[in-house]
């Protein structure tokens, strides 16, 4: 499988993190929307690199119009010479509502709507086609040459959505190029309800597996010594009780028969417990909920787990402030790539 590195936020350190992804061997360099724009991120990205591929992990699709995000994929996939995979996810409602004041429904259907949009716009550019695009969410009915970007040889970046429950899933499936797994995720979630919304996707569209990438990002409990190890299982706790607070997200704990440990860890949530919250995921939890051993195990339960579903796999060890290695742990990295560590 293809490998993933994280790029930090601090804008000055950008060029510099992507280069040293790409010496590490990393296949793809992504980037979260936090406290900076994903796409000007990747940009200084792009600029400082020549093979990596650079994806956005995620940017907020509802957070913009099409129009916006289409054309600024077009300016970072064309300063890459075409690198650019676009991945797109729809926050959740309080953030699209309170934060960026733009509309929430149906975020399933909204998000199907919403990658067909791009798709319209982006043949518009590319290929000649007339805009057309009206939908129930959004409709881009005008485009003349002058607003039409000149620099198009390298086309369509590919979308790739994020994706936990099956109604996203399915719809994905059938109208992106990838799906974004959650990290907060178990195997038997993966296998008995995300890829039969896989399935049920690329049969409505009349495609086959191959032509979907599926991207995981799991948490990988992990360290050198015991006292790194115990820092990183802290902080994966902390951060796995964070997600499991949110009621979108119980069916993963469900999967694993813990969907009680859902409501519990909501109640706490809005006391300000979170400490507490994460001293509620024990080791057999974890166990379920990350990938957990030794550096030189970690490749090898994540294959086992997910070795015949992942396309692309982060290689980054999340230690609760930062990504370890610049973003890349390249032992994990060549072990998952199938190089010798």
């Amino acid at each position: 499988m293809r490998t993933a590195g994280a790029i930090t936020e601090k804008l000055g350190n950008i060029a510099a993190e992507a280069r040293g992804l790409e010496a590490q061997g990393a296949d793809i360099a992504s980037t979260l929307e936090l406290g900076h724009d994903p796409m000007i991120q990747l940009a200084l990205a792009a600029a400082a690199t020549e093979r990596i591929q650079l994806m956005t992990s995620i940017t907020v699709a509802f957070a913009r119009s099409p129009m916006t995000l289409a054309l600024t994929a077009h300016d970072v996939n064309s300063l890459s010479k075409g690198r650019l995979m676009l991945g797109i996810g729809s926050q959740i409602k309080p953030h699209i509502e309170k934060r960026y004041s733009m509309p929430w429904s149906k975020p399933a259907a909204r998000m199907r709507e919403y990658v067909l949009a791009l798709k319209a716009i982006w043949a518009s550019w590319y290929d000649g086609e007339p805009l057309q695009f009206r939908g129930e969410f959004y409709s881009h009915t005008l485009m003349t040459p002058m607003f039409t970007p000149s620099d198009t040889e390298y086309g369509a970046p590919p979308v790739v959505v994020a994706a936990v429950g099956p109604l996203m899933t399915e719809n994905a499936a059938e109208v992106a190029d990838g799906i974004l797994l959650h990290g907060f995720t178990t195997e038997e979630y993966v296998r008995t309800v995300t890829m039969p919304a896989v399935e049920a996707g690329l049969a409505k569209s009349g495609r086959d597996r191959a032509s979907l990438q599926i991207v995981g990002g799991p948490f990988f409990v992990t360290g050198n010594t015991e006292e790194e190890f115990n820092k990183v299982k802290s902080a994966a706790c902390n951060q796995i009780a964070f997600y499991g607070s949110t009621p979108a997200y119980r069916g993963v704990l469900e999967s694993i028969g813990c969907g009680e440990l859902q409501g519990e860890l909501n109640r706490l949530s809005k006391q300000g417990k979170w400490l507490e919250m994460g001293a509620l995921i024990d080791d057999p939890l974890l166990d379920k909920l990350a990938v957990v051993g030794e550096p030189q195990e970690i490749a090898a339960k994540t294959r086992q787990r997910f070795g015949d579903i992942f396309d692309i796999c982060a290689a980054s060890v999340f230690t609760g402030d930062a990504y370890s290695a610049g973003g890349y742990n390249s032992a994990i990295g060549d072990a998952l790539r199938g190089s010798p560590a």
